[in-house]
């Protein structure tokens, strides 16, 4: 009886999680300039965690997401347009980094599935009270 109760202690011990990567500890102070820090926060809220998916940069609190604004300060800072800063995020990372895909060939259906589905729940709500 006892066995099973220090087994059982020691199974609950040994399930406890443990931290999978050492937090980093980043320098995150916001720029000096109220204006450049605004232009860096916009920047920020435009641009999606990697870790997270669905939330931008300045929302997560993954280390990524850390990373990326940290990079972001330093570019706007440097005096980098956020623009030429967002163009290298699309390059190093890939169009699905920005939550504003640009409108090209191969991402017109993201652009044009909202009207789609719109158009498409249209004909039915018509079908049906037709009936």
């Amino acid at each position: 009886m006892i066995w099973r109760a220090m087994l059982m202690a020691l199974a609950i011990l040994c399930a406890q999680p443990f931290p999978a990567v050492a937090q980093i500890d980043l320098d995150e102070k916001p720029l000096e300039d109220p204006a450049a820090e605004a232009r860096a926060r916009a920047l920020m809220a435009e641009l999606r965690c990697l870790t997270c998916q669905n939330q931008s940069i300045a929302d997560s609190n993954a280390p990524q997401a850390q990373t990326m604004r940290v990079e972001v300060r330093e570019r706007i800072a440097a005096g980098e347009k956020p623009e030429a800063i967002r163009r290298w995020f699309i390059e190093r990372y890939g169009d699905w980094v920005s939550f504003s895909p640009p409108a090209r060939g191969d991402t017109m259906l993201l652009w044009a599935a909202p009207l789609l589905f719109l158009a498409i729940g249209l004909v039915l709500l018509a079908r049906r009270i037709r009936r």
